[in-house]
């Protein structure tokens, strides 16, 4: 018998395996790895991984972010702005000279009745600034006087997805880079070991099927694909494919690594493309996380102290209080962003009965965050933002009873909430008309809100920019401006 033929390789697959010669490959992985680690020198050096040149713009209040992004739309009416006139004029409609024809969502447009919908829960002022909290959210009342409470936020979109990435991006359009990426792109990372970015999400007991999120809400658009967001999970590997295969040990890991740099080196000298550097970035930073992760995500280490302060939550991995907790522990280690998801918040039927256990999911949580910061001197350089998409309606959607009542999507008004990092603690800025239906004084705009989180990290909104398709890109388009009254003296 004849022994059988060799396979035949595609002529384009011959010629490029010439061209990667043993010369090559040792020349150009000589240079990649060499200019890859003189890179990774200097930023020890310097005490950052990446960011561009001549940032910050100026001095910074805060060096890092915590964004607890309460996905839905929290109801500002039931939380944070009571409204007495409702109490009165309960069920009564809304006066069209309020509305005055301002768009409706579709799941409401239809409605021939909008009654008028009063708050069940009772409210009190705490602090020195006089902020009004609900009695669903007693722990944050507590830390009135660490909060800068906004009640006049402003957006443009009126549906969940748009809304969430528009306030995410700066765009209701898909493809643009998040805040966090932005932040990479242009500060960096204070620890190598880490990503500079991380996503994290939990799901409310209020709505546990809410909406669905998007991995390309903490994308990086059109910049590197280094500056993404890492999502860290709550079963498994933190990170997908953390750990080495079976019989694969921490030297043969190296050894692999090296061949794969080697040879994406070559490819990056051959074509050019600078998202081969990413490619050998990642693959290193995935590495280092083989060791930093795992000790990061033990809490074991930890002090029943601060357990207890997060709540009895804080032990079930992928709870709001859990992710609180290693947003910290994150946050104390340099990541750059942390950005927590709460879903849940989409309270258009039965509020009465969700609300209170969404509130409960982050009211201990979020102020033991705050204080925890405080604790251990890391408040004034880490700045927290507490907020969702867009506020709720003072209508009811649907029938109006006394048990099932909800309320529709509201972009004219809506509260969050920011503390330490430079901002006033204990301020409430912004005041909405009686129906909590629009801004009667100082709107903060989704764009003023992402400039003034750039500002207090150092930042010039209007020089953060990249080219994409002929033209500059920015988070903040070609709007914003920094809401100075925010900003501690």
């Amino acid at each position: 018998m004849q022994p059988p033929s060799p396979t035949l390789a595609p002529p384009g697959l011959l010629a490029h395996a010439a061209a990667v010669s043993r010369r090559s490959i040792l020349a150009g992985a000589g240079l990649g790895l060499g200019m890859t680690a003189f890179r990774a020198l200097l930023a020890d050096d310097a005490g950052e991984a990446g960011g561009l040149p001549g940032l910050p713009h100026a001095a910074a209040r805060a060096k890092r972010v915590i964004y607890l992004f309460q996905s839905g739309g929290p109801s500002q009416l039931d939380l944070f702005d009571p409204k007495p006139v409702l109490a009165k004029r309960h069920g009564e409609e809304l006066p069209e000279s309020v509305r005055d024809g301002q768009r409706l969502t579709g799941m409401t447009a239809g409605q021939k009745s909008f009654p008028l919908a009063a708050s069940p829960y009772r409210f009190a002022q705490h602090g020195a600034g006089g902020a009004w909290f609900s009695e669903l959210v007693p722990h944050l009342a507590r830390v009135a006087d660490r909060l800068c409470v906004v009640r006049s936020l402003v957006t443009e979109a009126i549906n969940h997805d748009p809304a969430i990435t528009f306030m995410t991006t700066g765009a209701q359009l898909a493809g643009r880079p998040s805040l966090g990426a932005w932040l990479s792109y242009g500060l960096g990372s204070e620890n190598r070991d880490l990503p500079a970015f991380v996503a994290m999400i939990s799901r409310g007991s209020g709505r546990p099927e809410d909406q669905p999120l998007y991995d390309r809400l903490w994308g990086s658009g059109f910049l590197p694909s280094r500056h993404q967001g890492v999502k860290f999970r709550s079963q498994g590997d933190p990170v997908l494919h953390l750990s080495n295969p079976a019989g694969i040990d921490a030297g043969r890991r190296r050894d692999m690594l090296d061949d794969i740099v080697s040879l994406n080196a070559v490819r990056r000298e051959a074509m050019g493309d600078p998202e081969i550097d990413t490619r050998i970035a990642q693959y290193e930073l995935a590495f280092r996380m083989q060791s930093a992760v795992p000790e990061l995500v033990d809490i074991s280490s930890e002090p029943r102290h601060v357990l207890d302060l997060y709540g009895p939550d804080v032990t079930r991995p992928g709870s709001f209080a859990a992710n609180c907790l290693l947003a910290r522990r994150l946050s104390e280690r340099g990541v750059r962003f942390v950005q927590l998801f709460h879903m849940g918040w989409d309270q258009h039927t039965s509020l009465p009965k969700q609300l209170p256990l969404q509130a409960r999911d982050v009211d201990q949580a979020a102020a033991a965050l705050v204080t925890d910061l405080e604790e251990r001197g890391l408040l004034d350089e880490t700045l927290v933002v507490w907020g969702g998409e867009f506020g709720r309606t003072a209508y009811c959607q649907g029938t109006l009873t006394p048990a099932a009542f909800g309320r529709d999507h509201h972009p004219r008004c809506f509260t969050m909430w920011l503390a330490g990092g430079g901002v006033k603690g204990g301020h409430v800025h912004g005041e909405t008309d009686d129906f909590s239906y629009n801004v009667a004084r100082d709107p903060v705009h989704v764009h003023d809100l992402n400039a003034t989180i750039l500002h207090l990290l150092g930042i010039d909104h209007t020089r953060l920019t990249s080219r994409f398709q002929g033209r500059h890109f920015r988070l903040t388009d070609v709007h914003g401006t920094v809401v100075r009254d925010l900003i501690a003296s």
